[in-house]
Formats: C-alpha cells, structure tokens, sequence
C-alpha cells in the first residue's frame, strides 16, 4: 500500500473514521495517539514507571488508546510492520505486568529507518524515552516524521561518504518532550533492559534548518552583516536549508569515527576536560567544511573544463545540487558555530558554545573576520583556507597524541585552544596545574577545569543579550 493511499480504520472504543495517510499528522487515529501519550506522561516518573496504582486504571486507558492509535496507522506504513507490532506487543507487556519501568527492547530493535532512506517516506515513533536537549524523564513519547533523502545525497552517501547509520527527518508532530530544543532521535535514549548493538541515529535536518535561519537572519542585522546572495538564499528557504544540513551533517556523523583517534571517539563513555569535547565536534563540523571545500572544487573544475569545451562529462542533476549545498554547507558552518553555538545554552561546560568562540577567534586573529565600525565582515576569498588551518591543527593535535598519555593529551589540548582563546583569570589549569594534579589520577585534573574555563569575549557578551530572547524562540521550532 502507498504511504498516500487512503484506508479506513475502526479504532477501538472510538468511533468509526476514515484516514488520509498523507494527512497523518491530522488524522484521528494520530490525533488521540499523541493525546493518550501525554496524558500517560503525567502519571509516569523519571524512569518511565507509573508507582502510583491509584493511576492505574487511567494509565490502562491510554494505553489502550495509544495501541489502538498504532493499529490505526500501522496499515499506510508497511514498512514499519514489524516494529508497529513489537511495539503494541511492549505496551501490552508493560501495562500487564503493573507498569514498572518499561523495558522497550523489543519494539526498539525492530525499528529500523536507516533502510528505508526514501525522500517523503513516513515514520510514526512511539518509544518511553528520554529527549537531548529537551526532556530528562523517559516518559511516553510519540513522534511522527518525514525522511529526507533527496537523489544528491543519495549519491553522496553511495560514493565516498558512505554512512549507514545516518537517517534525516522532518517532523510533522511530536509529543511535549519534542516542543524543546532537541533536534536528535537516538536510540539509547530509549527504555530497555539491555544496551545493544545501534545500528541508526536519525537528526531532524527541519528543526536544524529553521532556527539556523531565525538566528542567522537576526545576528545579521544585529552585526550588520552583508551576506552573500547564496547565504542570502539559504534563509528565505526552508528546504534549501535542510537539504544543506543534511550534507553537512552526514559527514559530520562519520567524521566521530574516522581519522588518528587517540581515544574511543565516542567519548561520552569518558569522563574528560569539557574542551576535548568542544574539539572533537569542531574537528567533525571543520572536516564536514573542508570535505565541501574539496566537492566544490572538484564539480567546479569540472564546470570550468567544460566550459571551456574540454572533453569532459557534464554534470547530472544530482551533482548540481551537490555543487550548489557544497558551498551553502560552509556558510552554514560558519554562521551556525558562530551566531548560535557560542552563545546557546549555560556557561556551564558548554563544549558547543566553546568550539564556536574558538572559531570567531582564529577566523579574526587571522585577519579574514572584521569587526571594524561596529560592523560584521569577512574576506570571503581566504576563509576556507582559515578554516581548514583550524581543521588541520586539531588533526595534527591527534595525531601526536596517539604517542601521548591521556593527560599529556588534555594538556596539549588546552595548550591549543589558550593559544587563541582567553583563559579564564581565576584558571588553575592557566596558572600551571600543581604537582599533586599532575602527578595524580585524571580526576584531578578535571575537576580542576573550570565551569565556564573561556569567557565570552566583550564581543560574544555583546552580542548575547541582543540575541537571547531569538534564540530563545527557536525552542520547539520546525520547518
């Protein structure tokens, strides 16, 4: 059956409805599912659990509203068959055995978007889980989405930045704990009784795209920024935007495993300094611009060549686009790191906030960013070569650290970023760590490491009360 066809569905104890599955978001069956999982959220604590048998009766009713929602639905996405089953086969596991915190194992492993990577095929997403950035409690979430896959990054996927595990959404609704700031749907922050092997990540480019083109439309003006017309382009179109996310973070995803690693890339298994992780999500984000330096330059040629009647095959539509998001993907980085990153969020060992400072910094100590007549500007033409020197320093940084220890790697580190950033004046890690910390456990020398190690600048503290209140509405935002 298409994912547009039109079925009809009995729900149970509802009345009869028809519903349009291209219309999902608005159909009955979509509409009482996300009522039922909200209300089941307010019965549910930290862990997912529902302690009080007093809620029980009422939690027996939702859930039994949320299946009928999924058996509802379940016929206009095939796709998902197998997982929709396993999911009703949890919910009625869970509710069975008294509601204790729920165990989702099942339904999680048969859930598998990253093959069925096809622009406008459907997901609904139905899991006891936690949100990034948005809710801390593994409450009853319900989400449905959109794939987007347009043909040029299928391309890109098949050739040289092949990333199996990297799926894109759109949202089309969500549940409270999605009317935040997260943008991810991973699957360990789903309720299980074990941690498998995770075999997708899935971002929601729309979420991404959206407040990309708030923030950066806002801090032009506020910056007196003069962006070029392509980077002009990007924010009076939202699918534009998203499709240049997902470029950029398709290479972004497999940069966390490639490359002279001194340490398990997946470094939230670590407990480290708060800068090593502002460096390697830079290092990834600076590889993604670099990589699009060399796709542009490489389709460029070619246009160039041919233009000039050399024998060479002309670009198809899939590389055009490529061409085109290729340089979108660097203003994005650029902007994103800037205007949104450094400034989001606490001053509380905020990595992303910190890897967007360092950027600001090296780009205007390099003389191709101005400040200048309170006024915003960059030299257009020798910013990628600023940007991939940044890129190389951090690879250069690890690569000599495969032959360091792990603390003379931390020190080398931060080695690297106070030579362009500031340190805060109270830092014990400016001053000199004491030999006690140095000669003692790693511990010492992270509890050394200051909440907020680099201040903002007077520029970024500037800039932060003007931009506050915008960035602040991005919350919940989609495309």
């Amino acid at each position: 059956m298409s994912i547009h066809a039109r079925t009809t569905q009995v729900i149970v104890g509802e009345p009869e409805v028809v519903e349009d599955a291209g219309l999902a978001e608005t159909s009955a069956a979509w509409l009482q599912l996300k009522a039922a999982a909200t209300a089941l959220q307010a019965l549910q604590v930290k862990d997912g659990s529902i302690p009080d048998a007093a809620s029980h009766v009422d939690a027996h009713s939702h859930v039994a509203r949320i299946i009928a929602g999924i058996r509802a639905l379940a016929p206009a996405l095939p796709h998902d068959a197998e997982y929709l089953a396993a999911s009703v086969r949890d919910f009625e596991r869970w509710a069975g055995e008294g509601f204790g915190i729920p165990d989702f194992l099942d339904s999680l492993q048969a859930f598998q978007p990253q093959q069925h990577r096809a622009d406008g095929i459907r997901h609904l997403v139905v899991f006891p889980m936690y949100t990034q950035n948005g809710s801390p409690n593994r409450c009853v979430e319900a989400v449905l989405v959109e794939v987007i896959w347009p043909e040029f990054i299928a391309q890109l996927e098949a050739g040289d930045y092949g990333n199996k595990l990297f799926v894109s959404l759109r949202f089309l609704d969500f549940t409270p704990g999605y009317d935040t700031n997260s943008a991810v749907l991973f699957p360990e922050t789903v309720a299980m009784r074990e941690i498998p092997q995770f075999t997708w990540g899935a971002i929601f480019q729309d979420r991404e795209a959206a407040r990309y083109r708030r923030v950066v439309r806002a801090a032009a003006e506020i910056t007196r920024l003069d962006l070029p017309a392509d980077a002009a382009r990007m924010l009076d179109d939202q699918a534009l935007t998203e499709q240049t996310f997902v470029m950029w973070d398709i290479i972004h995803d497999r940069t966390h495993m490639r490359g002279d690693l001194p340490f398990d890339p997946f470094m939230i298994k670590q407990r480290m300094p708060y800068f090593l992780y502002s460096l390697e999500e830079l290092r990834c984000d600076l590889t993604a611009f670099r990589e699009c330096v060399a796709i542009q330059g490489r389709l460029s040629a070619r246009v160039d060549a041919l233009s000039l009647g050399e024998p060479v095959q002309p670009l198809d539509a899939a590389e055009t686009e490529m061409l085109e998001h290729a340089k979108l993907v660097q203003y994005a980085v650029i902007f994103d790191r800037i205007f949104r990153f450094s400034i989001t969020g606490t001053r509380v060992r905020n990595y992303d906030g910190l890897g967007g400072q360092l950027l600001f910094a090296w780009l205007h100590q390099r003389g191709v960013l101005h400040w200048t007549d309170t006024a915003l500007s960059f030299d257009w033409e020798n910013v990628p070569a600023a940007v991939v020197a940044l890129g190389e320093a951090i690879d250069e940084l690890y690569w000599r650290s495969i032959d360091r220890p792990k603390t003379a790697h931390w020190l080398a580190a931060y080695e690297l970023v106070r030579a362009t950033l500031t340190p805060n004046p109270a830092s014990a890690w400016a001053r000199g760590l004491p030999d006690d910390i140095l000669a003692g456990a790693p511990k010492g020398y992270t509890d050394a490491v200051l909440d907020d190690e680099f201040p903002l600048s007077m520029f970024f503290e500037a800039l932060d009360k003007k931009m506050k209140p915008v960035i602040e509405s991005t919350a919940g935002i989609t495309g």
